[in-house]
């Protein structure tokens, strides 16, 4: 697994059950409410500063995944995408990575068909059976409550590059 991980050059994730809890809530006016949890956010800033990109692919479309995004510096962006293997066949083919080079997290039957393809594949702790069953590593944490910052975390430990974007935070005196 440590060597497939070194090779990692994209993690994708979906959003729902991953990025969030997988609930979702409407105000009283109609408008979506989602929760991101800061230190996910954190560890693809991480990830992102060691030179691994970070993408997302996800079933539905809100204006508040475009908002995370963004604030994350996140470019590939892919939402409404029904069948998820054609954003993923477009990113392969313009941003020239191979599939051994990708990770990918996602937690539900429609994320199967990338989950299999990937060179490294991740869930959460409250992913479907069928997913967990198939993957390279279940997270201890469930979806929207730090999951993904185990993997980025993980990611960058296995592929050698945590020292090198951590080191700041843990020189005394010196601001992060």
């Amino acid at each position: 697994m440590q060597q497939a991980m070194a090779k990692i050059r994209l993690l994708l994730l979906d959003v729902d059950g991953i990025l969030t809890d997988g609930r979702i809530q409407y105000d009283e006016r109609g408008g979506e409410i989602k929760s991101f949890d800061v230190k996910d956010g954190h560890g693809l800033k991480l990830l992102q500063r060691a030179g691994i990109q970070v993408g997302i692919i996800t079933g539905r479309s809100s204006s508040i995944v475009q908002r995370r995004a963004s604030e994350l510096g996140i470019e590939i962006l892919y939402q409404n995408a029904k069948d998820k293997l054609l954003p993923y066949g477009e990113i392969l083919r313009l941003h020239g990575f191979k599939e051994d080079q990708i990770a990918y997290m996602g937690d539900d039957l429609v994320d199967l068909p990338i989950l299999m393809r990937v060179g490294f594949s991740a869930t959460v702790a409250d992913a479907v059976t069928e997913v967990q069953e198939r993957v390279d590593y279940v997270a201890s944490r469930p979806g929207g409550r730090g999951a993904v910052r185990e993997v980025c975390d993980m990611l960058l430990k296995q592929a050698g590059g945590w020292e090198a974007v951590t080191d700041r935070y843990f020189k005394s005196g010196e601001p992060a």
